[in-house]
């Protein structure tokens, strides 16, 4: 072989070594789904610390951690002697009232009446028979026969009765007006008191009886019977995990898209599978301190196999596209020059051109492509990142390995 023949021989493996194999994709135009993903803990659709609402040992419960309750289930209950003692005394003292009160309405108020208009009767038929005797008199002394100072004490015995009668007449009026309405408002004031006292009784006594107001399972009981509860402390707590509850917090942008009912999956540790749920709160304000919007995933859970309190991972579904231009989200990479997204792009002369996009939609497979491609490009998958701008490219088969010391990387 000659000098000649053999610089020619290197000069044609040196732009042989120029060309490098790459694998590209062509953006295909079809539906794609945004997934809002975020981390949350399982919360119990209801749950209630049942506290005591008084000081008292424990007489005695009826319930286990982990049993399950009914809505109105009596779970324990609490020393009560003393409180059913003066439940006691308060009942007979409402029977007292009661018996004052039907005495004073149907016989005392009643008689003092009577007793008022016979009263009025009587002064009315003295003052009548007074006044009878002074005009008798007043003629007897006209014709001389009784001397005058019989006339002047009729006179003064009239004055006597008119005034009785005025006074009876008064006091009828005010025993039928007032004194009827206030013996009754005295009577019944008195039965009203007892029975305050009667019903707060009764009440003292109830919360001896604790009792559970939704059904669920029993997560905590940390008394043991003998010991004292003190008012305002739990006694028992319920969860009703029937439904649970997995509260995430997204971005704004992110919350705009979504719609209540919106499908989502939540994955939980040890599940092979994850488990569909349904977004059933959106927050109508912004938390104060994240600028983010709490989101309530409901899951079902009526076989129990969930836990309240578990971390999960969960993935939401947000704003569809219907015809999106996609990409896999592999041909990404980050353009130096603007600092956004861009992607290698294979000209028809087999020379590699980047080129600037605006993505939308991602999702951890695919990417919408807003702006900055067609769908007659061809995109570099793999095998283009450090390559520049020119540079001389071989598309090769699925699967065919990149030119010895080209990698990828810097990918989204």
């Amino acid at each position: 072989m000659s000098l000649f023949e053999g610089c020619k021989k290197s000069a044609a493996d040196d732009a042989d070594k120029q060309v490098v194999p790459v694998q590209v994709v062509h953006p295909v135009i079809g539906a794609i789904t945004e997934e809002i993903e975020g981390d949350a803990t399982l919360a119990p659709i209801a749950q209630a610390a049942i506290q005591a609402k008084i000081t008292a040992p424990v007489k005695q419960f009826y319930v286990q951690r982990g049993g399950r309750v009914k809505a109105g289930q009596l779970l324990a209950t609490l020393e009560n002697g003393d409180l059913s003692a003066a439940a006691l005394d308060n009942k007979g003292a409402l029977n007292s009232a009661e018996g004052a009160y039907t005495i004073a309405t149907a016989q005392q108020v009643p008689q003092q009446e009577t007793q008022a208009r016979l009263d009025l009767e009587q002064a009315k038929s003295a003052f009548d028979l007074a006044q009878n005797v002074l005009a008798a008199r007043t003629q007897l002394f006209k014709q001389g026969a009784i001397p005058g100072r019989d006339v002047d004490t009729a006179k003064a015995a009239g004055f006597q009765a008119q005034a009785n009668y005025e006074i009876a007449k008064q006091k009828y009026e005010t025993t039928k007006s007032v004194g009827t309405t206030a013996s009754l408002k005295s009577a019944e004031g008195q039965l009203t008191s007892a029975k305050g006292k009667y019903l707060g009784a009764e009440a003292q006594l109830g919360y001896t009886s604790i009792r559970t107001p939704i059904s669920g399972v029993v997560t905590d009981r940390p008394l043991f019977a003998g010991e004292t509860a003190a008012a305002g402390t739990p006694v028992v707590t319920v969860m009703d995990t029937s439904v649970l509850l997995a509260k995430l917090h997204i971005a704004q942008r992110q919350a705009q898209q979504l719609a209540l009912g919106a499908a989502a999956e939540v994955s939980v540790p040890g599940l092979d599978k994850p488990v569909e749920g349904k977004v059933s709160l959106i927050s109508p304000a912004l938390d104060a301190g994240s600028t983010t919007v709490e989101v309530w995933v409901k899951v079902e859970n009526a076989g129990g196999s969930l836990r309240a309190g578990t971390a999960v991972h969960v993935t939401i579904e947000g704003k569809s596209i219907p015809d999106a231009i996609t990409l896999p989200v592999d041909a990404l990479q980050r353009s130096s020059e603007t600092g956004g997204k861009a992607v290698l792009v294979v000209n028809a002369d087999g020379t590699l051109h980047k080129k600037s996009v605006t993505v939308g939609v991602q999702t951890p497979e695919s990417v919408q492509i807003t702006s900055g491609l067609t769908v007659g490009d061809t995109v570099i998958l793999s095998g283009g990142y450090g390559l520049d701008e020119g540079t001389k490219v071989k598309v090769g088969a699925a699967g065919e390995k990149p030119a010895p010391g080209v990698e990828d990387g810097d990918k989204q």
